[in-house]
């Protein structure tokens, strides 16, 4: 008639395509059905979380769907919620010590300024103490979105020896190989 791995695969893929309180009453309604309200049968047959059934039986058997409590309710707030200034400090700051791509590549804004370097600078000029301000890691995440990649300025490199030898070099022989050395001894 039917085959009973099939049918299994049906049933996990149907589950998988779910997402919350739509889920766990497919689960509880499965679990009644087939495996007589015992969650235990159908985790060993399904490979389904056996918390996950028991709470959509029990939302079955009430009628009260049960809220998770995991839709942005928890987490830390972010650091503007604390500081409200920040982030218009943080631009003013690194703003004045900003430049474009010089050849015109990108639309990036590079900045000097280091995450750490921002945190001493908003503690100098703008008088946020140290124990108030975000960690550095999150100071470089905010300047990220803000638009400023911190780029190291280069160092001026030294100006690599001319390849065309000159009169009074000693590498100036049409052959290009060096001269042996003449050892004089007294």
């Amino acid at each position: 008639m039917f085959d009973i791995g099939a049918m299994k695969q049906v049933l996990q893929d149907t589950a998988r395509s779910l997402r919350g309180y739509a889920k766990r009453l497919f689960m509880a309604r499965t679990v009644n059905d087939l495996f007589e309200g015992v969650a235990f049968r159908a985790e060993q047959e399904l490979g389904w979380n056996r918390t996950t059934m028991s709470k959509g039986l029990h939302e079955l058997a009430s009628g009260i769907e049960c809220v998770d409590g995991r839709k942005g309710t928890t987490g830390r707030k972010p650091a503007e919620a604390h500081l409200p200034n920040l982030l218009s400090d943080i631009r003013e700051l690194v703003e004045s010590q900003s430049h474009t791509d010089a050849r015109f590549r990108n639309n990036r804004l590079y900045t000097r300024m280091s995450a750490s370097e921002v945190g001493r600078q908003l503690q100098k000029q703008k008088g946020y103490s140290a124990e108030e301000l975000p960690s550095e890691e999150t100071l470089r995440c905010k300047l990220n979105r803000l638009g400023f990649h911190p780029t190291r300025v280069q160092k001026t490199q030294v100006k690599k020896r001319s390849k065309k030898p000159m009169p009074s070099s000693t590498r100036s022989h049409a052959s290009g190989s060096k001269r042996p050395r003449q050892i004089i001894s007294w």
